[in-house]
């Protein structure tokens, strides 16, 4: 118990950005996650806060588990009481770009195993390769295309099977 209190008062310094992960609860059984960078010194762009990605409905239920180990090896376990309807919690960088980019690149699809293959190859991505999709999905001018483009290097090729 005393090292998930060590975790928790753990703060990022100064010199980082800061993310934030808002839950919010939507009645007994839906839940609705949003990726938030908040002013820092290390951004001074930031002036207020900034929704970087959000997921809810059935594409959170579909990768709700992976979602929840992560923040549980990072030590942060969003609560399901009544008192928890609407809370915060501070995130790492790495965390909070992989979770922003998984959120953005799931939002609009609807094929459950398109939305594996591309789950599990944003886990799998390495902190600065995160940082560049979730970059250009940001600041491009038609971000659309950029995750279009994540979403077919990450999707196994469908097998057109040939008629003789």
């Amino acid at each position: 118990m005393a090292r998930l209190e060590r975790i928790a008062q753990i703060e990022t310094p100064e010199s980082c950005p800061r993310y934030e992960l808002r839950v919010r609860r939507r009645g007994p059984v839906g839940a609705e996650y949003e990726i938030w960078q908040m002013p820092a010194t290390a951004t001074p762009q930031v002036r207020s806060p900034l929704r970087l990605a959000g997921l809810r409905g059935r594409n959170l239920d579909l990768v709700e588990h992976r979602v929840l180990k992560r923040l549980r090896q990072s030590g942060i376990r969003p609560g399901r009481g009544a008192d928890a309807r609407k809370r915060g919690y501070a995130l790492t960088e790495e965390l909070a770009l992989t979770l922003g980019l998984l959120f953005r690149a799931l939002a609009p699809m609807r094929n459950r195993d398109n939305m594996r293959s591309v789950a599990e190859g944003v886990e799998a991505m390495g902190r600065e390769e995160a940082a560049y999709w979730l970059g250009m999905a940001m600041h491009r001018k038609q971000p659309r295309r950029v995750l279009a483009a994540l979403r077919f290097l990450l999707t196994e090729p469908k097998s057109r099977g040939f008629r003789s």
